[in-house]
């Protein structure tokens, strides 16, 4: 299996590779042409003043080179422009490859060609402590090399580690294990992908926890109508009794509300937010539900939101089902606005909430410790939570100027920004 930190690493040692032949390449095949072939020219004419003249004697020539190579310390090779040894001095130089001055590649190290204005040729190689060789270049290059490599490990290492952990992490989530977290380490791409993959993983792991609850809390509630609906036929089996028959309807309808409500809470709890939808006006949705209760009382100002009107409607309703349920009349829902934000509150004179069971109201099936079991499916609050956070609100419990026990919702106004 190909490794990312493998991928990485060669990456780097590729790169580093490809620099040094480079820069070998050029001190090799560097242009002819260059600033420093005229001072290869004036170091002809100088030297041929040092240098016994073409026609002398090759005993004279070579007595004048080994001067010369006493002087400077260098070994020399004297040829004529034929490229023929005239007169050395000094260990063995390569002959001149090219017309004209610069450096000459052999197998003892670099030398320098000079041409001297007579057409002669001198070869000039230092002596192998003061020789630096392209080969001496390439393995300095090939040291700071290896010296990245050992560097550049760890760095690599470093960040595909936490790639694996967080791939472990992934794993350990699809395995089932809806605990798995990864540590957060750094603020680079990476940093940020582990805080994704663990906001990801705590959203899953309520959802699965509230589906798991609601499930349980299901199959519990619905024993409760289902037995009395199991009673009430063996009962008509004997007797036609019109009150029976009535019980066993609203029975029947409670059970049919249930099935609604754990269908529709199921099916936000699939979803982001509401698609599309149209503007509603909040005022005169509450106003329209209130007219079916008794004692609930509407006041406020006309709000447009945007959203689905069947869910909106389906929010305020609960909300004053809520508080004809557990609470006590009168009721009062209150709509207000202000610059990007409406305001939906629904109070009751009854006992209120207690502090620590504000937020736990709005799970399924919640029942306060020491009250009565009260008519609903137990879902009515959770649905309330559900529409606004699907329509870029929330929901929360509160307390009005005057101390009453209040439900408030807020949603945007229609064309604030989500």
């Amino acid at each position: 299996m190909r490794r990312i930190y493998h991928q990485f690493y060669l990456t780097i040692i590729a790169s580093l590779l490809a620099v040094v032949l480079a820069a070998g390449a050029l001190w090799r095949f560097a242009p002819s042409e260059t600033p420093s072939d005229q001072a290869f020219e004036m170091a002809g004419v100088l030297i041929a003043a040092h240098l016994a003249p073409a026609a002398a004697p090759s005993a004279q020539q070579q007595a004048a080179l080994a001067e010369l190579r006493a002087q400077l310390g260098v070994d020399l090779g004297l040829f004529d422009g034929e490229g023929r040894l005239l007169a050395s001095a000094g260990e063995a130089v390569p002959p001149p490859a090219r017309r004209g001055g610069g450096l000459v590649y052999g197998r003892h190290g670099t030398a320098w060609v000079i041409r001297i204005p007579d057409g002669r040729w001198l070869v000039a190689r230092p002596p192998p402590r003061q020789r630096r060789p392209v080969l001496g270049v390439v393995v300095f290059l090939a040291a700071i090399a290896l010296v990245v490599a050992v560097c550049a490990y760890p760095l690599v290492r470093r960040l595909t580690r936490r790639l694996e952990r967080l791939q472990a992490g992934v794993e350990s989530l699809a395995a089932g294990d809806l605990k798995a977290r990864v540590k957060v380490e750094g603020k680079d791409e990476v940093a940020r992908l582990a805080a994704s993959f663990n906001g990801a993983a705590q959203r899953i792991e309520e959802l699965v926890g509230a589906h798991r609850m609601l499930l349980a809390n299901t199959s519990h509630e619905l024993r409760t109508p289902l037995a009395r609906i199991r009673l009430g036929i063996e009962l008509l089996a004997t007797t036609a009794d019109p009150r029976r028959k009535a019980e066993l309807e609203k029975d029947i309808a409670e059970l049919d509300a249930l099935i609604d409500a754990i269908l529709l809470s199921s099916r936000l709890d699939a979803v982001d937010c509401v698609d599309g939808g149209e503007d509603v006006d909040l005022l005169a949705v509450a106003a329209e539900e209130a007219a079916r209760y008794d004692q609930c009382s509407v006041g406020g100002e006309p709000v447009l939101v945007r959203g689905d009107p069947i869910l909106l409607r389906r929010m305020v309703r609960n909300l004053i089902d809520n508080a004809e349920q557990h609470g006590q009349a009168p009721i009062a829902v209150e709509v207000s606005g202000n610059g990007t934000a409406a305001a939906l509150l629904v109070s009751d004179h009854g006992a209120g909430i207690a502090p620590d069971d504000r937020e736990r109201i709005f799970t399924p099936f919640f029942r306060a410790r020491g009250r009565t079991v009260a008519a609903g499916t137990g879902l009515g609050l959770t649905l309330v939570r559900q529409i606004a956070r699907q329509h870029g609100g929330d929901a929360s419990a509160a307390v009005t100027a005057s101390g009453l026990n209040a439900i408030r919702v807020e949603l945007p106004r229609s064309g604030a920004a989500r």
